[in-house]
């Protein structure tokens, strides 16, 4: 009588490995996307930058100051020699390469008051920022940024974002529809307990580390980036 031939587990592990490795070669292991967004330390340690996507671009702004109390003294703009550097808009509309991961668009330096075209791109690791081009006594050469605080979720303003809603009356390809975003009011945390009398009102939202916390005597926190007029007025 003819038996069965039998397969042994060490066949069956074996014919696993190699269809995951078939998996992996055909280029279907997960994938994780880079995020660059959330606070960074600058190299030299005198400020932090927060980075957030607004309007399908990348932005950043200070949001801390070692020495606080600094004006932007050296924009070519009289109107704007007074303006304080905290909230001031550093990274400017930019723009994801997917082909290398980088991010492309503008710098302001305000050592000098100029704008200089730059790349950002995380580094080897998740908690690293990579700048790139020369920004004179600034990013000269390539600058690493830390990180120090997390990942910053979608600002609810970029459901009004240029582009971000269709217009009314337009119609449908028929494909189905991706989920709705939730609204701003879904969104965005629960109020916080009123602070006491005399105390600066923080506007970060929930998870971010607010300014105040990270220095003794700082103001408050800038809170969402993507409302800083400078930057709402560009993305909607």
């Amino acid at each position: 009588m003819l038996q069965r031939p039998r397969i042994t587990t060490r066949t069956l592990t074996y014919c696993g490995i190699l269809f995951s490795a078939g998996l992996f070669s055909a280029g279907l292991a997960p994938a994780f996307a880079a995020d660059p967004t959330g606070d960074w330390k600058v190299e030299d340690g005198v400020a932090h930058i927060r980075v957030a996507e607004c309007g399908g671009s990348m932005w950043g702004a200070v949001a801390w100051e070692k020495t606080p109390g600094g004006i932007d003294k050296n924009n070519p703009d009289a109107a704007k020699k007074a303006r304080p550097t905290l909230g001031i808009v550093t990274l400017l509309d930019m723009k994801k390469n997917a082909a290398n991961d980088k991010w492309a668009g503008q710098v302001y330096n305000a050592k000098d008051g100029k704008f200089y075209k730059s790349t950002i791109k995380l580094g080897d690791t998740a908690d690293e920022l990579e700048i790139e081009g020369c920004v004179l006594g600034f990013l000269c050469g390539g600058q690493t940024w830390t990180r120090v605080g997390p990942s910053i979720p979608s600002s609810p303003s970029n459901l009004t974002a240029k582009g971000a809603l269709p217009k009314a009356g337009a119609a449908t390809s028929g494909k189905m529809a991706p989920a709705a975003t939730p609204t701003a009011s879904a969104a965005a945390p629960k109020a916080a307990p009123a602070p006491a009398a005399g105390a600066p009102k923080a506007t970060a939202p929930a998870g971010q580390k607010t300014a105040a916390a990270t220095a003794p005597g700082q103001p408050a926190d800038i809170g969402d980036i993507c409302l800083l007029p400078e930057i709402n007025k560009v993305t909607h």
